[in-house]
């Protein structure tokens, strides 16, 4: 759509506001860390009429990182201002508008840390990320770059990473974006700030993992082994600093909470009752004193590195109630054993990482009618109406006739089942208006084959997962775990990541990553916040440290309502945040449970894989939490 026949859309209250545009090229991607060398914000009103515009190159005062990308050397930036001299007229175009941006938290970040460091406050109280909205919109574009954005929307686009230019582009696929959306009757993901990424949360500086597997505990009057996770607790004659220092340099694991996997406590007072000493003396962890400790650091064996772990050869099977893998699935998927999670007030036990036979793909070379049938295999169905129950039975059967089930109306919707009291659904009308083909139940019992020349619907090359579904991932770098749900719910939702060891625990407080900690602590694991019901978990494996085996994507509802409440959860794997999704999974058998395991990431020998799982717990997330090894207070 050309930006000149974008849509008006000031006379609807629901997408008219007032909005800040904005880019940034900076010296690097840790806002914690690197800096912004450039910076561009163009203002609109709701009727899309441009009320200003502001440019500028900032001296970070640093390297300015990768040239090649943004072109900006530090001959070019060395008579530029510094950000905090022009952070007022920067403020000033932001002051009471929405800041929207493509890959929005990004730029937030980075504005909030550089506003941070000039003492100022950062005045934006609402964001829109353009990437969050096409995925609401689902265009049918080769991706959600802004390359490919502008191509399917018709925006000019003459010189990429130029701050400037990149927000002029961004206004024209934002305008367009945004006549799709009220088209669609598609809400804003408008996401409240500050987020996640606040700067009051900027994680603690990163421990030095320990580069050696838990040998477990040590026996009655034994010798301490190199990767024994210690825990101290109560006053100590050494200073605490110390202890932990020489406890680190003799290759011990020094652990800020206790579990069933803690080898053992040091404290002078085993009786103090203090939160660390009860759980051990309920686990039956040893406990040593000081003294004790410090003679045994002298004397510390060999311990196992976490890089020549045997690998374990364990067969995979597939349980009787195992649903069958997808016919669309054109990399390796199969349904694996659900794996033992963490009940109420329990420790999650540890599971080796299967290691069977490899999953068939399919054969290319096969005839396509000695192929299976796979009759919705260019169909994106949207289900609307019945329980809880119904409308998931009906998703499934979706899935098995390999198709892909819609959680909410978008252009890459093909079809639409009705079941009892569907007719009632606010989106009925939209769907009305876009003549999209409505079906009854019956339908899916009796689906009609997919013309062979039917348009090939977006994501139609993404593994449809069913729960439990594995693949393989083709690259150990960066993937992005995604989280969505419907955008009638009410009740707040909030995705989790731990991550594992051996143990099926945290190798630390900060490999737990949450609302209020939104990066572990090495920075490889990363909690995205992309709109109100949508947020991601970006994962870098190659930045993982030895120890990690095993990455837990969860999600939890907060109060007393249930995911039988929220609905279907629909997941996508994507190689990076504007990437085409590799695989996708709709998950909703939840009903009574308050916290559901969305995924896993996990190493099978040499490779890592990914997994569907859809396993529900009625308790709430501090059991979790818990299981696996966090302390909370």
């Amino acid at each position: 759509m050309p930006l000149a026949a974008a849509l008006d859309v000031s006379h609807l209250p629901d997408y008219a506001y007032d909005w800040a545009l904005v880019d940034v090229e900076t010296s690097g991607l840790i806002a914690r860390r690197d800096r912004i060398l450039s910076i561009a914000v163009l203002t609109f009103g709701p009727d899309g009429t441009q009320t200003g515009e502001y440019s500028t190159l900032v001296n970070p005062g640093c390297d300015p990182g990768p040239v090649h990308i943004h072109g900006l050397t530090a001959e070019r930036l060395r008579g530029a201002p510094a950000f905090e001299q022009v952070a007022g007229r920067i403020g000033a175009l932001l002051q009471d508008r929405v800041m929207v941006a493509h890959n929005a938290q990004f730029d937030y970040d980075f504005l909030a840390h550089e506003f941070a460091r000039a003492r100022l406050c950062l005045p934006v109280n609402q964001r829109l990320c353009t990437l969050a909205l096409n995925r609401r919109v689902e265009p049918p574009a080769a991706d959600l770059s802004l390359a490919s954005l502008a191509a399917h929307y018709g925006v000019p686009q003459t010189r990429a990473h130029d701050a400037l230019d990149d927000t002029r582009v961004l206004a024209g696929i934002f305008r367009s974006s945004l006549s799709e959306a009220a088209r669609l009757d598609v809400p804003l993901p408008l996401v409240p700030c500050p987020p996640r990424q606040d700067p009051r949360f900027a994680p603690k500086p990163p421990k030095s993992p320990c580069a050696y597997r838990n040998p477990g505990r040590p026996a009655p009057g034994g010798p301490l082994v190199q990767g024994m996770k210690i825990a101290v607790t109560g006053e100590t004659a050494t200073s605490r600093a110390e202890l932990v220092a020489r406890a680190v340099a003799a290759g011990l694991n020094i652990m800020s909470s206790v579990s069933r996997h803690t080898s053992a406590l040091v404290t002078n007072d085993a009786a103090s009752g203090s939160a660390k000493a009860r759980r051990a003396i309920a686990e039956g962890v040893p406990i040593l004193d000081e003294r004790t400790f410090l003679g045994l650091l002298s004397e510390v064996r060999p311990g196992t590195p976490h890089e020549q772990q045997p690998s374990k050869k364990i067969p995979e099977a597939t349980p009787p109630d195992a649903p069958t893998p997808s016919p669309t699935a054109t990399a390796a998927v199969t349904a694996v054993p659900e794996p033992r999670r963490p009940e109420p007030g329990q420790s999650a036990p540890r599971r080796p990482d299967p290691e069977g036979p490899e999953p068939s793909r399919p054969d290319p070379e096969r005839p396509a009618s000695r192929r299976p049938a796979r009759p919705f295999g260019r169909r994106r169905v949207l289900v609307l109406g019945g329980t809880h129950e119904e409308a998931s039975a009906a998703r499934s059967r979706v899935v098995e006739l390999g198709g892909a089930a819609a959680i909410n109306l978008s252009a890459s919707v093909t079809d639409v089942v009705l079941l009892p009291g569907g007719e009632l659904d606010r989106r009925m009308n939209r769907v009305t208006s876009l003549e999209l083909p409505v079906h009854a139940p019956g339908w899916l019992g009796d689906p009609s084959a997919e013309p062979a020349d039917a348009p090939a619907r977006d994501g139609a090359t993404a593994d449809v997962l069913p729960r439990g579904g594995v693949i393989d991932l083709p690259t150990a770098g960066r993937w992005h775990v995604s989280a969505s749900w419907a955008q009638q719910t009410n009740c707040e939702i909030d995705v989790v990541a731990f991550v594992l060891d051996e143990d099926e625990q945290v190798s630390c407080d900060g490999d737990f990553v949450f609302y209020g900690a939104p990066e572990s602590s090495d920075g490889a694991t990363r909690l995205l916040c992309d709109g109100p019901t949508e947020q991601s978990i970006a994962v870098d494996l190659a930045a993982l440290p030895p120890a990690a085996r095993r990455i837990a994507i969860a999600a939890a509802v907060d109060g007393a309502a249930t995911f039988g409440d929220v609905g279907a959860v629909h997941l996508t794997l994507a190689p990076g945040v504007d990437a085409p999704a590799a695989a996708q999974a709709t998950l909703d058998a939840a009903t009574s449970e308050r916290t559901l395991l969305l995924a896993e990431i996990y190493r099978r020998g040499p490779r890592w894989r990914f997994r569907a799982v859809g396993q529900g717990y009625d308790h709430g997330l501090e059991a979790l939490v818990r299981g696996y090894g966090v302390d909370v207070e």
